[in-house]
């Protein structure tokens, strides 16, 4: 029974994990205008809001590292991979104008 109960604690901290995780990738997202943003119905660009959730999730990584399942690991790595390449890609887009 105890077991249980564990695995069950855990399994709903990854899922807040993941809950937070996608939550600043999709506001990053939106301040990368990959996204609209739900309260202005517009897709618009602001690099300071998008570099400011990268670097939360920078952060989270970087405090997490040792207590994240592979799973939890590796789905990081890839949102802080993907959402760096789409700010240095607008960000040099921006530098060429």
């Amino acid at each position: 029974m105890k077991q249980n109960l564990k695995e069950k604690s855990l399994k709903k901290e990854e899922e807040l994990f993941l809950y937070l995780v996608t939550t600043f990738q999709t506001s990053a997202s939106i301040a990368l205008g990959k996204l609209e943003n739900p309260m202005t119905k517009k897709t618009e660009v602001n690099l300071s809001q998008a570099s400011y959730y990268i670097d939360l999730l920078v952060m989270l990584q970087s405090k997490a590292r040792g207590n994240m399942s592979d799973y939890e690991e590796q789905m990081l790595i890839n949102v802080v991979s993907e959402l760096k390449m789409d700010f240095i890609q607008l960000k040099s887009a921006n530098n060429d104008k």
